[in-house]
């Protein structure tokens, strides 16, 4: 059983998450693995899931790579996973293009070798060339894409081809930093037709559809490290997410999260399928959470108990305050020493 306490707070849950889901869709980078690491307890905490009934799904906005070439790693780093685990935003970028074009249609790929596979998985045909009169051009993430690809496609836009992306992530990790992605290539080609790409992956509800048809869920549940993608793309569509502190987002940039980027669940890992989740509620001029209370608009935090219980409280209150900054979310987690 869920509760949903004061407008605006985190949920709670009375059961541990892998009981209360039948799917968790669990985003990869930053909550799986790190690089080409997996995060530590991650594993652990997954078998555990499954062992308690929890199906997996692993979903991605990268379109470079197979199901296949994925599961395997996964299966490297102590995670069981087969090819069908696996949902990819190519995969949802295939299905959009097969929704709107003849069977056997030709399609330019810009991109890799996973975009092309779920192209021609959805009975379409992969070309490389203008000249072929496309009927639609799509494009994913590849670091082989050079100037030639790309204006291809744009002149097969240009030309009048439908126009996909895999997704619109504008950089995406690496062990040197964060470096130019899928969303910052498109616009090569935006920028030359004036032509804007339709999107499959998140925040867009293509690849959450996708997700679902594939895995038959009922009472999904959305995993992942990102409030712009992961977080943003359930709250799209109505599902209940869990964010996990692992990647990308820190403790002040929750507490800043706007309306459509606040989780319905929150922990420090993927431990966090396991247990119930505490309710926050409203006291006293604040939200209180396990032994914790945040004030609202001070934020002021007292008590004592486990600090991601503190997080809880210290969210609702957050988001409760209008306006609030930067150097005010910091000032409030200084109190945790997590600023």
């Amino acid at each position: 059983m869920t509760s949903h306490g004061p407008k605006g707070a985190l949920q709670g849950c009375a059961e541990p998450l892998s009981s209360h889901y039948d799917v968790a869709l669990l985003d990869l980078d930053g909550v799986v693995y790190l690089g080409g690491n997996a995060i530590p307890g991650a594993a652990e905490a997954l078998g555990k899931a499954a062992g308690a009934g929890l199906r997996l799904a692993f979903v991605t906005n990268n379109a470079y790579r197979t199901p296949s070439a994925i599961s395997a790693q996964l299966t490297r780093l102590g995670v069981a996973a087969s090819p069908g685990d696996v949902v990819t935003s190519a995969q949802a970028a295939a299905r959009l293009l097969a929704e709107r074009l003849p069977a056997g249609s030709a399609v330019l790929v810009i991109g890799g070798t996973g975009l092309r596979a779920a192209v021609r998985e959805r009975g379409l045909r992969p070309v490389s060339a203008a000249a072929a009169k496309p009927a639609a051009v799509v494009q994913g993430y590849s670091p082989d894409v050079g100037y030639a690809e790309l204006a291809e496609g744009a002149l097969a836009v240009e030309a009048g081809a439908l126009f996909v992306a895999s997704n619109a992530d504008p950089t995406l990790p690496t062990p040197r930093g964060p470096q130019p992605g899928n969303g910052s290539m498109i616009r090569v080609i935006a920028n030359a037709t004036g032509v804007t790409p339709l999107v499959a992956g998140k925040p867009e509800p293509p690849l959450h559809a996708e997700s679902v048809q594939r895995t038959g869920a009922k009472r999904p549940l959305v995993v992942g490290d990102r409030l712009d993608t992961d977080i943003e793309g359930a709250c799209r569509v109505g599902a209940d997410s869990l964010l996990v502190l692992t990647g990308v987002t820190t403790p002040a940039g929750l507490l800043l999260a706007p309306p459509g980027q606040r989780p319905s669940y929150l922990a420090e890992g993927l431990a966090g399928l396991l247990h119930p989740h505490p309710e926050v509620t409203a006291a006293d001029g604040g939200y209180a959470c396990g032994g914790w209370t945040a004030r609202t608009g001070s934020l002021e935090l007292t008590g004592s108990g486990d600090r991601i219980d503190a997080l809880r409280a210290l969210a609702a209150a957050a988001w409760a305050a209008p306006d609030l900054s930067p150097e005010a979310a910091s000032a409030a987690l200084r109190q945790l020493g997590r600023a």
